[in-house]
């Protein structure tokens, strides 16, 4: 019997596991995709049924590739930011409103009065959107306060309540002292409940009965706390000393920069996770990246027009793309509009115009943590679904002008499958 690890990356479009065993060499794998966000009573969002429908669809995948009677741990990574409220028993008491949801902006503003610079009172605050969904649905009983990952966690274990340093970041959870924070209690949000908080991959709990049952998985398998998924997809790829930088290009461009201190801005939208005690993932994400591309070309022209690019020759657009109004880094602006014009009537150009503007972000990005950290980037890794495109890479290594690697892995799962083999 092979002793295994599985990591969950629970995300926008799809969810993905990974099952690893002992050494880190891959067992099985598979993905399922999600239903895209709507717009629900005018909040951007999801449904939580419809991630543990697609958890329960990979797992189905993972048990007929490999036999999952080894299995020691799990461990889970979700979308940072991405908040919902669910009754004691874990059922949802709202939709969950989405990373990128800009209608608490407001509310940014009125947290800022109390919570000292950080991500809790910047664009990407989830504790802005915990707010907003309790002042919206006015909930009488107690409830609790979830990220993604949370929830899945909480499915899995059978109650809610507990979180990671990661995903609790941007509800106000004070990673240097590693407590919540004082000025928190003049926050109101009724009879809201705040998680448990854990370093990432600590041994938590065991999977309830009902879910060994119901997916097969073995009675005694043990659950590590999780992650955000751009550093679940930093732990994949293999960097982990300072200098060493990892650009994850999914739905979303993220920046993550290993530095020796944490390095917060909500001027740049830059704020940093604890990794352990000597070294912080400082960073960013902007709503620039591969959601916009899909909402301008379909996958097969993504493929067939990235052929026919010529990445060393600048096309001279000057684009900031963007899928909806709105901006959380390298400068956050709820206003800020997408510039995706003039289009050429040549689409091979006009997607690598796209493409080089999302570089032109990126470099910024890295400028910025280069300045404010006194860091220098020694390396940058990439990983998510634009790692594949060999023209998006020769454009971003001509523009952000820093040494690329090779990312040993390219999936968050896989992160989140190290965590839970305690190899991080």
């Amino acid at each position: 019997m092979t002793q295994s690890y599985l990591g969950i990356d629970v995300g926008t479009s799809g969810v993905r596991a990974i099952l690893i065993n002992d050494e880190g060499h891959i067992l099985a794998s598979s993905q399922t995709t999600l239903p895209e966000s709507t717009l629900h009573d005018g909040m951007l969002c999801q449904q939580p049924e419809q991630w543990w429908q697609a958890v329960l669809d990979c797992l189905q995948k993972i048990t007929a590739q490999f036999d999952c009677s080894g299995l020691q741990a799990i461990a889970i990574d979700g979308t940072s930011g991405t908040t919902l409220l669910t009754d004691a028993h874990n059922n949802p008491i709202s939709p969950a409103l989405m990373y990128n949801d800009v209608r608490p902006a407001e509310l940014v503003k009125e947290l800022c009065l109390h919570a000292p610079p950080g991500p809790a009172c910047s664009q990407s605050s989830a504790l802005a959107k915990a707010v907003w969904l309790y002042r919206d649905i006015k909930p009488a009983a107690v409830f609790h306060i979830q990220q993604q990952a949370d929830w899945i966690l909480a499915k899995f274990r059978g109650e809610p309540g507990t979180s990671d340093w990661n995903n609790a970041l941007k509800l106000g959870f004070d990673v240097e002292d590693l407590q919540w924070p004082d000025w928190l209690t003049a926050i109101d949000i009724g009879r809201g409940k705040l998680p448990a908080v854990f370093p990432p991959g600590k041994d938590i709990a065991t999977i309830a009965p009902n879910i060994a049952r119901q997916t097969g998985l073995p009675a005694g398998t043990r659950l590590h706390a999780g992650t955000t998924d751009s550093i679940a997809a930093f732990l994949a790829s293999g960097a982990s000393q300072v200098g060493e930088a990892v650009t994850s290009l999914g739905s979303t461009l993220v920046l993550k920069l290993c530095t020796r201190k944490p390095i917060t801005s909500n001027a740049h939208g830059i704020y940093s996770h604890r990794l352990d005690d000597q070294r912080w993932l400082a960073g960013g994400a902007s709503n620039s990246g591969g959601a916009v591309l899909k909402s301008l070309f379909t996958d097969d022209e993504l493929i067939s027009l990235s052929e026919k690019i010529n990445p060393d020759q600048d096309t001279g657009l000057d684009y900031y793309p963007l899928p909806s109004t709105g901006e959380r880094f390298p400068v956050p602006d709820a206003e800020k509009k997408s510039i995706v014009h003039p289009v050429p009537e040549n689409r091979v150009t006009y997607l690598q115009g796209l493409f080089e503007g999302i570089a032109r972000i990126e470099k910024t990005g890295y400028v910025l943590l280069e300045k404010l950290g006194d860091e220098s980037v020694q390396s940058v890794r990439t990983c998510g679904g634009g790692a594949a495109n060999p023209a998006w890479s020769r454009i971003r290594q001509r523009i952000v002008k820093r040494p690329f690697l090779q990312a040993e892995q390219t999936e968050a799962a896989y992160g989140s499958a190290l965590l839970a083999a305690g190899r991080v």
